[in-house]
């Protein structure tokens, strides 16, 4: 009684990791701009997390000379992580940490789109089709507002440039995810060390070429990037991402998927009242319409009982038609 008593409460530990501290890496990684430029930042969380990761599996016994692993895991690193996370890194120069979490929150539906070996199951199923129109039209609701609020400001052109390329790095995330899935022959979290250790490299080697280290000066960076750095290094590189993968073990996977709709809650959240973030009402509409796409999308892979998904049905149609609807006929 007692053991399963402690694996309850390990899978309670590990949903909330997923669910609040990658909800919270956005916030960190606005800390750590503070001090660091964007892709000396992410180089350093990477490299530094895959190396602690790395000599913990060397101690148990694990030695990482596999080529063929390493080869793989440089690809889905460089995609995902260096291209990935180091996009979301640069894009927070000119937007706030919430805007950046809710535009990622478009993944599951890239999932869907470019994963062909589900994708006919997806689009014939009307919720889920009913789910991704729904994401969209809370992408274009988000778009609208937060395009507005750019204003004519100093970085009004370079905002809407970072908007426009988080969306595709969205997609290049996803890319990478569904190549990583391909078996290298070593444990999981091999895998996440070479991904971390690569994506670190790489990072460092766009920072290099970037002239970002003629900016860098140890001395002069305050606490508060230190500690984003150190945040993003222990509890978003290394304890989110080994609960993600020790969930996907033990739980059904469309359940450990559910921190895309909690994450930019959360980091909507932990925005305002850390950092004093603003929302505007037409962005909080989209964000609404976005985690609604989200949850009809993916919640397709439980069996419901029919009159649920009865329920579900009329409640997108009556969404649908009404007020999103009037909201998209407005968008200007």
């Amino acid at each position: 009684m007692k053991q399963t008593n402690n694996h309850t409460i390990l899978i309670f530990l590990a949903f909330i990791s997923i669910y609040i501290v990658w909800g919270t890496t956005f916030l960190a990684i606005h800390y750590g701009l503070k001090g660091f430029p964007p892709f000396l930042l992410s180089g350093f969380r990477f490299f530094i997390a895959g190396i602690l990761l790395l000599g913990w599996l060397y101690l148990k016994g694990e030695r990482p000379f596999s080529l063929k692993a390493w080869k793989r895991n440089s690809i889905s690193g460089f995609l995902i992580l260096t291209i990935g996370v180091g996009s979301v890194t640069w894009a927070e120069q000119y937007i706030s940490s919430t805007e950046a979490a809710i535009i990622i929150a478009s993944e599951p539906f890239w999932f869907i789109v470019v994963d062909k070996k589900n994708r006919s199951f997806y689009f014939s199923n009307k919720v889920a089709i009913s789910g991704l129109l729904l994401g969209f039209i809370g992408l274009l609701l988000f778009f609208k507002d937060s395009l507005l609020h750019s204003g004519a400001g100093e970085f009004a052109g370079i905002r809407i440039i970072a908007f426009i390329l988080l969306v595709f790095t969205a997609l290049v995330w996803v890319l990478g995810s569904l190549y990583s899935k391909k078996s290298t022959g070593e444990s999981l979290f091999m895998n996440v060390s070479q991904q971390l250790i690569i994506g670190g490299i790489s990072s460092l080697i766009i920072a290099s070429i970037s002239g970002e280290w003629s900016a860098f000066n140890p001395a002069e960076i305050p606490a508060e990037a230190w500690i984003g750095l150190i945040y993003l290094i222990v509890f978003g590189s290394i304890i989110a991402y080994l609960s993600f993968i020790w969930l996907l073990s033990v739980k059904p996977p469309a359940l450990v998927s559910t921190h895309t709709f909690i994450n930019p809650i959360v980091a909507v959240v932990a925005g305002a009242v850390i950092a004093h973030e603003t929302i505007s009402s037409g962005q909080l509409t989209g964000v609404a319409t976005i985690i609604a796409g989200v949850i009809l999308t993916n919640i397709v892979q439980y069996k419901l009982p029919k009159r649920t998904q009865v329920h579900i049905r009329k409640t997108t149609r009556i969404f649908t038609n009404s007020f999103v609807y009037k909201r998209v006929l407005n968008f200007k």
